[in-house]
């Protein structure tokens, strides 16, 4: 199967080096995207500058090549994009379909998480304000490739969300739509903990009036305390010598069908036989897998 019009992305944070939760995620998005001939991009998601790492850019880049997944064009920097972003959080405000939000931390304490819509009409001025997106009292639904079906109303169970930050940062859900948009992202695969993101995503695409990517969210990998693997849980950082073994057992978290004398492969060797055989049908339908069961 060829597929020309397929473009997909990883798009890693430079807070930390890549590890094996990350080699997943990339290997799945590689994969879905080389099975059928289609571009695979990869953009840095370096909106939050206070939570990077010096030098992990630079190392992810060179893990990923070290593993075998080599990307299609320049890699793109969200930290060079903040007058895109500025000039949608503008327009949104002045059509009203947004607002300035000084509400606290602690003002929302016992919300659930849902934003009680304190400053929805206070009319507050932009100066040292969060900017919140207006949500409809609507339900979001959209049917994963992995996990199914997956539906959210977002007045009932997020409320109106924040576009930009109080310290003028740009909040995740507003540049990952802006920039998939940008570069014609079809695919989207990434880790579950991002499943009931989508529909705020699909609101703001459905709001700028961009086309709907298909989506394909794969389990976690979790450690034995159940958290998943992170950098802020001291995950090993992955090692270039170890990439044929990491590999298949990334494959094998992705419930792909891995052969013993593949161990003598090299990345590029085991990832050529692993984009023929892509089944994306195969990944298990959970939100997560235990990282002990993969050895």
């Amino acid at each position: 199967m060829t597929d020309s019009r397929y473009i997909g992305r990883f798009a890693p944070t430079p807070s930390g080096l890549l590890h094996f939760g990350s080699l997943v995620a990339a290997l799945a998005s590689w994969l879905d995207a080389r099975a059928v001939n289609g571009q695979w991009l990869l953009r840095v998601e370096d909106t939050d500058p206070p939570r990077e790492m010096p030098g992990a850019r630079d190392a992810i880049l060179h893990t990923l090549e070290s593993y075998g997944l080599h990307w299609d064009g320049e890699v793109v920097c969200q930290s060079l994009r903040h007058d895109a972003y500025a000039a949608v959080v503008d327009r949104l405000f002045s059509m009203g379909l947004a607002y300035a939000c000084t509400c606290s931390r602690k003002q929302l304490e016992g919300y659930g998480g849902v934003y009680p819509g304190h400053c929805r009409n206070a009319g507050h001025a932009r100066d040292g304000a969060a900017i919140r997106v207006r949500v409809p009292e609507l339900i979001y639904r959209f049917n994963d490739r992995v996990q199914g079906p997956f539906e959210q109303h977002l007045g009932r169970e997020v409320g109106d969300f924040i576009i930009q930050r109080r310290d003028g940062l740009y909040a995740y859900q507003l540049a990952v739509v802006l920039d998939d948009a940008w570069q014609g992202v079809s695919d989207v695969v990434r880790g579950a903990d991002l499943l009931d993101n989508t529909p705020r995503q699909l609101y703001l695409q459905e709001l700028l009036g961009f086309c709907e990517p298909r989506y394909l969210h794969i389990p976690l990998i979790t450690q034995p305390d159940g958290h998943k693997l992170g950098k802020s849980y001291r995950s090993p950082p992955l090692a270039p010598a170890e990439a044929t073994p990491l590999l298949l057992r990334a494959l094998r978290a992705l419930g792909q069908a891995t052969e013993a004398q593949w161990a003598q492969a090299s990345p590029d060797e085991v990832l050529a036989i692993a984009r023929q055989q892509w089944q994306p049908q195969n990944i298990p339908r959970q939100m997560s897998v235990p990282e002990a069961d993969l050895h």
